[in-house]
């Protein structure tokens, strides 16, 4: 039976619903930290929090990292997460051909699915959009998501485009930072493209004209608000899903007066979770940042959750073994 508008988001996606564009963590000197990584994918993905997790993204500064690291983030985060949430692998780049290699590369390493920008600077024309669109989706078997952000590429997807790359069995879903309302209704009234809020203060509107989760960088450090929202969202009670979007007012705006990557990782250590410095040109907040956006998560009533120390090789290979005992140790306060 074809889904009604209504009843098609409470289906739950491929994807998954809310899920977290995971920051790439590096050492103090600067180099990847794929023991960090593990180690953050697996808080992320805890109970009540996210069931999806986009690796290589802008917040992952893919920008600043060398294919074969992504590829080891891929590897790492997916057998870290195992069943309990899908990877979604960043791939889009200015170039269809190396979209394409990283692509392959991600199908190999795992990946559950796609995510293709449109391509940053050299501004395509909406022809060029959908042939590029279409040659990374041809080029492996996995779903893909578009993600359409035209503050950051110049260009946006206009909805024709929209309409006519959902015509692709493997393009199957938007990642929506594009700030129009109108414009993603009129798609999802035309197409059957899942939705997703990749904008954190547009998540409640986005949901409420049909949009099924969100790809978040709040959800770091609140995804179990974030999955909240959305369940009061679904259930119909929307005095308190727009307490939750209030409440959340203050972190959706401190982690974005910088680099979302810089934020993201100040508030990490602020929380004793693995993160690092970013790499340049990105910068790491200062003194003053740091203490605005600490007191953005108070304002949002998030708690600091702790983690005393870093698993030992020890642990780890009880991990693998399949012995008890968690491979974080966590205090929340």
């Amino acid at each position: 039976m074809e889904l009604t508008p209504d009843l098609r988001f409470r289906i739950t996606p491929q994807f998954g619903t809310v899920m977290t564009a995971m920051v790439t963590p590096f050492d103090e000197f600067g180099q990847l930290d794929l023991e960090g990584a593990r180690d953050l994918a697996r808080w992320l993905t805890r109970d009540g929090w996210n069931d999806g997790l986009v690796v290589n993204g802008t917040t992952g500064e893919s920008i600043s990292t060398t294919d074969a690291e992504k590829t080891a983030m891929i590897r790492t985060v997916s057998a870290a997460v195992g069943g309990r949430a899908s990877v979604i692998a960043g791939v889009g780049v200015a170039s269809t051909q190396h979209s394409i290699e990283l692509a392959q590369a991600a199908a190999s390493a795992g990946a559950d699915g796609l995510m293709v920008v449109a391509p940053y600077y050299c501004r395509p024309s909406q022809a060029g959009l959908l042939r590029h669109f279409t040659a990374i989706a041809e080029s492996t078997s996995l779903p893909v998501m578009l993600y359409d952000i035209p503050r950051r590429t110049g260009v946006a997807i206009d909805r024709e485009t929209l309409l006519a790359a959902a015509e692709h069995p493997r393009i199957i879903a938007v990642k929506d930072a594009k700030g129009d309302l109108a414009a993603s209704s009129w798609v999802m009234q035309h197409t059957g493209l899942t939705y997703y809020s990749g904008e954190d203060v547009l998540n409640l509107p986005l949901l409420s004209i049909g949009a099924v989760g969100f790809v978040s960088v709040v959800g770091h450090v609140a995804a179990d608000l974030l999955r909240c929202l959305r369940q009061c969202h679904l259930q119909g009670r929307t005095a308190q899903a727009a307490g939750i979007h209030r409440q959340l007012l203050a972190v959706y705006e401190g982690m974005f007066r910088a680099p979302a990557a810089a934020s993201v990782k100040a508030a990490l250590a602020m929380q004793g979770l693995p993160g690092g410095p970013v790499r340049l040109p990105l910068v790491n907040l200062d003194e003053s940042q740091r203490k605005q956006l600490s007191l953005d998560l108070v304002a949002s009533g998030i708690p600091d959750r702790v983690i005393p120390h870093r698993p030992s090789a020890a642990d780890v290979r009880d991990a693998d073994s399949g012995r008890t005992g968690p491979v974080l140790s966590l205090r929340l306060q």
